[in-house]
């Protein structure tokens, strides 16, 4: 019995250490070009959200590029919203700097850290890390409204800031709901499910075109328009826009959807592990962690790769950029 259990027990070490030195890894099967890198940076990123990235000495990139603000000594970016940049402490100071007149800037002491917050005229919606919720006045410095939520286990890193739909703030939380407010009555309105996950819940993706609304979280996709539609994707990237929406999954996979959520076109690129991706107008762009730029027509049929030497770190995506550590390449002229 004794070699039955020596042989099983190689037998398995030997089966464990097969399938950690086989791991796959994207590979083209068509013939590559080269993609040039665009240009470099001040300093290399040290930290990054869904809206934005800061570099280690305190510039700011946007999704609208890189901007003229730099931000204090331990301030992280939160977002960019009704001409501010809003930055924040991990104790809960939060500060909104004028887009156009850095000098002029507002500071608040929340004493909780802040996951996401927007502007518009003079409310400041915050969405805080343990999910709670509050609108405050920016001229007078008051709490408005608050509303409690339940602390979420694990979060996506890209967590969705406010929303304001006219008279409505919608705060996208991170426990998979859209919670709807309205600004005149300071009271809860709805609340909407988008996902129940237990794990990594939160609301990455948001936004409102034509009456139809459109949220994700990593698993989940809700589209809200004359009707509610649903549909489960192991999410990497989501882009809503005019013509429809697009998506990648953690497969390597690229999907043209409808807005509602009616399958167009997919297309799976194996083993392919995707940093992010930009909707151009005729095409559209991923860049892959092995170094590899895909082109490809929003019809998912043609396609192109160029080879683009990218480091390991932080990858921000802007509307028309991809950053990464020191440099960036545009697809977008």
């Amino acid at each position: 019995m004794q070699w039955r259990n020596l042989l099983l027990s190689a037998t398995l070490a030997l089966a464990i250490f097969s399938g950690c030195s086989t791991k796959e890894y994207y590979e083209p099967k068509v013939e590559t070009y080269d993609w040039d890198i665009n240009g470099h940076l001040q300093s290399p990123i040290v930290d990054r959200n869904y809206d934005g990235a800061v570099l280690e000495n305190g510039e700011i990139i946007t999704k609208k590029g890189i901007s003229e603000v730099s931000l204090p000594e331990d301030y992280r970016f939160v977002s960019q919203s009704g001409g501010w940049i809003i930055a924040s402490k991990i104790n809960g100071d939060l500060l909104l700097i004028d887009e156009n007149t850095p000098l002029k800037q507002e500071k608040f002491e929340l004493k909780k850290t802040i996951a996401g917050a927007s502007v518009q005229d003079d409310t400041l919606a915050v969405l805080f890390a343990n999910n709670d919720k509050a609108l405050y006045s920016i001229k007078f410095k008051e709490l408005i409204f608050k509303a409690q939520g339940t602390p979420p286990s694990a979060v996506d890193s890209n967590i969705v800031n406010p929303y304001f739909l006219n008279e409505l703030v919608l705060f996208l939380t991170l426990d998979g709901k859209i919670d709807i407010i309205s600004s005149e009555s300071k009271k809860l309105l709805r609340s909407m499910i988008v996902s129940s996950e237990d794990h990594f819940n939160n609301i990455i993706y948001f936004n409102v075109i034509n009456n139809n609304m459109f949220a994700a979280t990593s698993y989940r996709l809700l589209s809200l328009g004359d009707k509610e539609m649903r549909q489960s994707y192991e999410l990497r990237d989501i882009i809503f826009n005019d013509e429809g929406v697009w998506l990648s999954t953690k497969q390597g996979e690229i999907y043209s959807l409808t807005p509602s959520l009616q399958l167009k076109a997919k297309k799976k690129f194996p083993f392919a592990h995707f940093l992010g991706m930009i909707v151009a107008k005729e095409k559209i762009y991923l860049l892959e962690k092995q170094g590899f730029l895909i082109e490809i027509d929003k019809d998912l049929q043609n396609y192109k790769v160029y080879e683009v030497d990218i480091k390991d770190g932080y990858v921000f995506v802007s509307d028309k950029s991809f950053y990464f550590d020191d440099a960036y390449i545009d697809v977008i002229k």
